[in-house]
């Protein structure tokens, strides 16, 4: 039987979200749809959007739901770059955190290829954590051209918190909107829209032990958005598409179980990943973890390290042969041969970058995991550095 340590990639749904789902799934009706079954599936709908809103500190009003996370960053990106640029042509700058997620990333940059944007790269710390003396100088300089702004609440790589509270301040000063994407915080920190003065929020289904294919943009009220998608008009005529009854009811279930929850799991978890880090430095003495040292400053799941001399794909091979189940980094860049862009933004060097392993905790993991990670490590650790040696010898003797 496998261990498995990538809840970050993804985690296994919660038994309650289970249930919403498959009792739903039995049920006809479109919730576009006038007649009895249709008004009944969008009564399901509407209840979810109540209680996704409710465990989340948003107004029902503010939550549009959508496909996924990366469906919803992508609204975010493009959907306020079009509504300010047509507000205010000036506004032509997207500033986003050299640590965002692809989701975040590519659709910035495929702004500036195809829309005329100009992209802003924020510099973090080592830490991997935004440095807000630099967000400052830019807004300082270019905040009347910035069209807006997108920060992650915590990076999905490193387990970094970002300073969100600053960073809206900030923002606020010089009227830029303020994107983050929450999809690896929700569960796992205290998260409320209200409180945090953002624009828009990103959350999606299956981080939060809901299914896959299911997540939402969290727009506060009177926030310019133009569409991405175009159909038949659906949530508010910002993003059309036939909703999937099922998923939303399942999603709205698992976000306000793992949000119910925080109290009591986040601090398990945290115990468990310290023990994890601890056990890692034990037993591979030379293994680097990266992300703030300090555990409040991370996501209580998150374990980072780089392994010196190895590639992150041989460790992640060897593991998985001896039944530990893991990532290099984030789940969408998997086999990919190329160093994380986390860990370049934050100062590694190419080489340290590729030997980089995340060890991700949730709801099912237990003290027996991070055992049986422990006593298969070094062996892996040993054999993916003898592996590292002899490629570079052989790419040394061509």
């Amino acid at each position: 039987m496998s261990v498995y340590l990538d809840h970050a990639a993804t985690t296994p749904m919660l038994p309650e979200a289970v249930s919403a789902f498959t009792e739903a799934l039995v049920r006809t009706g479109n919730p576009s749809s006038l007649h009895t079954s249709g008004r009944a599936a969008r009564r399901t709908v509407e209840e979810a959007r109540e209680r996704l809103a409710g465990a989340l500190g948003a107004r029902p009003s503010e939550v549009v739901l959508t496909a996924g996370g990366t469906e919803a960053d992508n609204l975010a990106v493009k959907g306020l770059f079009w509504a300010r640029r047509a507000q205010e042509p000036a506004r032509r700058r997207i500033l986003v955190s050299a640590v965002e997620h692809h989701a975040v990333l590519d659709p910035a940059f495929w702004m500036a290829e195809h829309a005329g944007a100009e992209i802003v790269l924020l510099p973090v710390d080592s830490d991997g954590v935004l440095r807000v003396d630099a967000l400052a100088e830019e807004l300082e300089a270019h905040g009347d051209a910035a069209a807006l702004l997108s920060v992650m609440w915590a990076n999905n790589e490193v387990g970094a918190l970002q300073p969100l509270a600053e960073v809206v301040a900030l923002a606020r000063r010089h009227g830029v909107p303020v994107h983050a994407d929450a999809v690896q915080a929700v569960g796992q920190a205290p998260v409320d829209f209200a409180a945090s003065g953002l624009d828009a929020l990103t959350v999606s289904g299956h981080k939060v032990g809901g299914p896959m294919g299911v997540g939402a943009l969290l727009a506060r009220r009177g926030l310019d958005l133009t569409p991405v998608l175009h159909g038949g008009g659906q949530e508010r005529g910002v993003r059309s598409g036939t909703l999937d009854t099922p998923s939303v009811a399942a999603f709205a279930v698992a976000v306000e179980t793992a949000v119910g929850a925080l109290p009591a799991t986040a601090p398990r978890i945290a115990a468990l990943r310290d023990r994890l880090i601890a056990d890692v430095r034990r037993v591979v003495p030379d293994a680097v973890l990266r992300g703030p040292a300090d555990p409040a400053l991370r996501l209580p799941a998150n374990a980072h390290f780089t392994f010196p001399g190895c590639e992150g794909d041989s460790l992640l091979y060897l593991l998985d042969s001896a039944g530990v189940e893991c990532s290099t980094g984030s789940a969408c860049q998997a086999g990919v041969p190329q160093p994380s862009h986390v860990l370049l933004a934050m100062g590694a060097g190419e080489d340290e970058a590729r030997g980089a392993l995340r060890f991700t905790l949730g709801h099912t993991s237990t003290p027996a995991d991070v055992e049986a990670l422990i006593a298969v490590l070094p062996g892996a650790v040993e054999r993916a550095h003898a592996a590292g040696l002899s490629g570079r010898h052989r790419a040394g003797a061509r």
